[in-house]
Order: C-alpha cells, then sequence, then structure tokens
C-alpha cells in the first residue's frame, strides 16, 4: 500500500512541477487611462450682450443662475465641469475688478502646486487681459480676465464638479483650457 502512495505522490509532484514551468513571468506594466474627447468644433455664440466670442460645440451655453445681465455658463457635462463667465461694466472701478480677479486666482494657492501667468493683449480688437493655469489639486485648472480698459471686464473660471484630483482632471483640464483660451481669442467688443 505504501508503494501506491508513493507512486501517487510523485506523479502528483511531477504534474505540479510540469504545470508551474510555464514561460517567464514579467509583471504587468503600467497602465494609463486613455481619455479622449472630441475634436473642438468653435461657433460664435449669438446673446444680448456687449460681447460676443466663439464656444466649442461640445460644451452647452446656458444663462447663470444668478440674476446678473451678461453672466453665462459653459456646461460639459461629459466632463462634469463649468466654465463660468462673469461679466462686468466699468465704471471707474477697473483697479478693484483686476484685485477681485487677482485674488481669485491667489485663493487657490494653499493647493496649488503652482500657479503660471500668461498675458494677452491683442491691441487691434482692445482686448488685454490675463491667462492663468494652476497646477496641482486646486478647485479650478484655468482662470482668465479680459477687459477693453475702459468700460468692459470679463472674468473666466473652470470648476469640475467632483474633487479636485489633479492627475485625474489633467486631460480634461487640458482641453477646457484650450476651449478657454480660443474663447479669449476669439471675444470681441460689440460697441
Amino acid at each position: 500500500m505504501k508503494q501506491v502512495y508513493k507512486k501517487f505522490f510523485i506523479v502528483i509532484f511531477t504534474v505540479l512541477l510540469c504545470s508551474a514551468c510555464g514561460g517567464e513571468v514579467l509583471p504587468k506594466p503600467k497602465a494609463m487611462l486613455r481619455l479622449s474627447y472630441p475634436k473642438p468644433e468653435y461657433k460664435e455664440v449669438s446673446i444680448p450682450c456687449s460681447y460676443t466670442f466663439e464656444k466649442n460645440e461640445f460644451a452647452e451655453l446656458q444663462k447663470a443662475r444668478r440674476n446678473r445681465k451678461c453672466w453665462y455658463n459653459l456646461e460639459y457635462k461629459r466632463l462634469k465641469a463649468t466654465l463660468y463667465i462673469s461679466y462686468f461694466e466699468i465704471n471707474n472701478n477697473l483697479d478693484s475688478l483686476l484685485r477681485d480677479a487677482q485674488n481669485l486666482t491667489q485663493e487657490h494657492v494653499i493647493k496649488a502646486d503652482g500657479i503660471l501667468q500668461e498675458p494677452y493683449v491683442d491691441a487691434e480688437k482692445k482686448v488685454y487681459g490675463m491667462f492663468y493655469e494652476v497646477t496641482g489639486d486646486a478647485a479650478s485648472q484655468s482662470q482668465f480676465y479680459v477687459t477693453d480698459s475702459l468700460n468692459h471686464f470679463i472674468l473666466g473660471s473652470i470648476y469640475f464638479k467632483v474633487k479636485p484630483n489633479y492627475d485625474s482632471i489633467l486631460p480634461a483640464a487640458n482641453y477646457l483650457r484650450n476651449d478657454m483660451k480660443h474663447l479669449i481669442e476669439t471675444l470681441n467688443w460689440k460697441d
């Protein structure tokens, strides 16, 4: 009987040994989430305000919920993000509007790894401003303000409807950053 157990043990051991000798075991490479968004197609918006711009067809233009004249939101539902556009008439208050816009960006310093500033000047169209790109786990990754220095001031900010995690939202933040820059570049004053 011992001989039968011995032969059985040898057969099982041989089968296990042979099955363990497969191909070379390699660790799996780190995977990157592939996020793709539609190629932007821009169209000029028709709004009853003293400014106009082009928006991505992917975004839905909505009047802001606040009862403010010429405040709009561009909703990016698939990205769970909103670009808030706030309009102010200048009435000897350009300094305070500029200070408020800069302070809004500086509020993100606590969570931001860095804030890049990019001045924007289009003297022909009288559009002057600043574009801010915020890196890190801040609530807003891109902000801007533009003005004609005499009558009009526009402030824009992108916010995601998720907890900020810079690595996760970076592809969407880059896509929206490009849309925001296009908005600035196509902005025109009507009067």
